[in-house]
């Protein structure tokens, strides 16, 4: 973290010293460590800022935050008594109106500071995937920072925001929300000087109502834009596909749409794609290599893609930086064991991703391709039919096995319509005992659901079995 002063701190959150510790404002002593809002790993010289949760109200910790060590402590409400001597000597109390404001006020100001580019990256479905992406292709000539798994809201992204530090050049930043104006808020703060939508779906349908609504909430992404800013788009998504702007650069990836960056030669394995390009018309030479499956994912390399070129690459670094891609975890993850083989892709869920992880188990070499889905949540009234819809089309690839758990088990069972080869379960330990007794050998099995629902305990007992034949089938070699 670069040095900020206890008086920045103070002017940006509009805070007032209620207890003044040993800190001394704009002195070289004000050197902080890291800004927190967990106690648990607050540690010597670091900023804790009290955050409300639905479960808990981080004022209660101060008084715990102070003994650990913390430099300052920002409230909003006082939980502790105020005597000096109840605190470490050295630790400041800032009082301010509200902690989150005061938390997104001062990671704008501290991002202002470092003066770096940022690419900001938001969708329906894709985000994390394509931020990864990126942050490979950029890292082939910048030194680039990413947001760490999904810290994507308007507490998770300030605290990323407070890793950077001057050595970096480019802070990709994913962008997540639920409702209108909360990547406005986000944008406040980052202001991105280039901006990725992946695409339109129906995740938070349930608060939005229409995927209109969900375009307006993402199009807020460009809210601080001018004339210099840059927005790139999947345009073979049909609400992204006719957006038209005289205000900012707009540049259009996608394979099927009338696009700047266009796919084409596609070949899809089960455990990489590649492709070839065109640029404005203009055939590419370079062959894109990606080891990460499915066709969706062509669509957000082409958004990384369009911005590395915006920034200057060429396609000899863009190539090296596809080879250097490091993934986040529980995001289509293919386990291969020696009996059966399985995608967890439990992280989250939509219609959209749904699709798109089936996809993926339909082209992942096994003989038996088996799904096990949960609910999707989030969407409302569209809840039933979109379960219904998921189910569909698990039937046209023609798995061999849908077996859910969840509230909408009827609706996937509407949908998959074939009895013989659908079940249902309402608990995690009937699907693990169902699954062990019917398994075979080269099998692939796929796991997805919202995040809620904690489908990687079902991925943790999957491995369990395929440890276990593996186990026995040792002692039988040792026998």
């Amino acid at each position: 973290m670069e040095y900020i002063s206890l008086q920045e701190i103070i002017d940006v959150t509009q805070g007032e010293i209620l207890v003044n510790g040993e800190i001394i404002a704009n002195s070289e002593l004000a050197v902080f460590n890291n800004i927190s809002i967990d106690t648990r790993v607050i540690k010597e010289n670091d900023i804790f800022i009290a955050i409300k949760g639905e479960n808990f109200n981080g004022n209660d910790f101060a008084l715990q935050a102070s003994t650990k060590g913390a430099a300052i402590c920002i409230v909003d409400e006082i939980k502790f008594n105020e005597s000096k001597f109840m605190l470490n000597k050295k630790t400041t109390i800032i009082q301010v109106a509200d902690t989150k404001k005061a938390l997104l006020k001062l990671a704008g100001f501290y991002l202002k500071k470092l003066n770096i580019k940022v690419v900001g990256i938001t969708g329906s479905t894709g985000k994390t995937s394509t931020k990864d992406l990126v942050a490979a292709v950029l890292g082939a000539k910048y030194k680039v920072f990413k947001t760490i798994g999904n810290f994507n809201n308007e507490i998770g992204m300030p605290l990323m925001i407070f890793k950077l530090d001057k050595s970096y050049d480019i802070a990709v930043l994913e962008m997540g929300m639920s409702n209108f104006l909360e990547i406005h808020n986000l944008c406040e703060v980052a202001n991105p000087n280039i901006a990725i939508i992946t695409n339109i779906g129906m995740s938070h349908i349930e608060n939005l109502k229409t995927r209109e609504n969900i375009l307006k909430a993402k199009m807020e992404i460009t809210d601080y834009f001018s004339g210099d800013n840059v927005l790139i788009i999947n345009s073979d998504n049909d609400l992204l596909e006719n957006i038209v702007t005289p205000k900012f650069k707009l540049i259009k990836t996608g394979i099927d749409s009338n696009a700047d960056f266009k796919a084409c030669n596609l070949k899809i394995d089960e455990n990489k794609i590649i492709f070839n390009l065109s640029e404005n018309g203009k055939p590419v030479e370079n062959i894109i290599e990606v080891n990460i499956p499915g066709r969706h994912n062509i669509l957000n390399s082409m958004l990384a893609v369009a911005c590395a070129r915006e920034l200057g690459m060429n396609y000899d670094e863009i190539v090296l930086g596809f080879k250097k891609l490091e993934v986040t975890s529980m995001r289509l993850d293919i386990i291969k064991g020696e009996k059966f083989t399985i995608i967890n892709d439990a992280y989250n869920a939509s219609p959209d991703s749904m699709i798109a992880a089936i996809d993926v188990l339909c082209n992942t070499h096994g003989n038996s391709k088996i799904a096990i889905l949960g609910t999707m949540k989030e969407l409302g009234d569209s809840a039933y039919n979109a379960h219904k819809q998921v189910a569909l089309y698990a039937k046209h690839k023609k798995i061999d096995l849908l077996i859910t758990l969840g509230e909408f088990n009827e609706a996937y069972k509407e949908g998959f319509n074939d009895i013989n080869k659908y079940r249902s379960f309402q608990t995690y330990a009937e699907v693990i005992t169902f699954i062990g007794n019917m398994i075979q050998p080269k099998d692939v099995v796929l796991v997805k659901a919202s995040r809620y629902m904690k489908m990687e305990s079902i991925v943790s007992e999957l491995d369990n079995l395929n440890s276990l034949v593996n186990m026995n089938a040792k002692e039988v070699i040792e026998k």
